[in-house]
């Protein structure tokens, strides 16, 4: 005796609930991104392959046009070459083991850069250059 099931099982997936979390997640994404606003300045970096791990604590930036500008708190302040010093030492306190990142414009002369790191040996922080990914 044959026996019929009453009751079929439906294979068939609904994918609307699944766009509707993508849609949500792009609108989410496409928010925060245009929240997230650089506090950098347009440098043009030289090139390297090299890459650190390590953490820099504060940013000292010199544009193309010679002007200093000290990152402490998430936005770069300008400052005069003297003044640099003094907003590192601010900004270190008494950190074992300081970092500090240097952003010059490859168009700055080598003496500015120089003067930049004979600061930081002067104060034993420890310095990186930055540079951008070679091609």
């Amino acid at each position: 005796m044959a026996l019929k099931r009453r009751n079929k099982v439906d294979a068939s997936f609904s994918m609307s609930s699944m766009t509707d979390i993508v849609f949500l997640l792009l609108i989410f994404f496409m928010v925060t991104s245009t929240l997230i606003a650089p506090n950098a300045l347009k440098l043009l970096l030289p090139e390297s392959n090299n890459q650190t791990a390590a953490k820099p604590i504060t940013t000292v930036s010199i544009t193309a046009d010679l002007k200093y500008y000290v990152n402490t708190d998430g936005n770069p302040r300008r400052v005069s070459f003297g003044e640099i010093e003094p907003a590192l030492q601010g900004a270190m306190g008494s950190e074992e083991d300081a970092y500090v990142s240097l952003h010059a414009d490859k168009s700055v002369p080598i003496e500015q850069v120089v003067k930049v790191m004979n600061i930081a040996k002067r104060n034993k922080y420890k310095m990186i250059l930055a540079t951008a990914p070679e091609n």
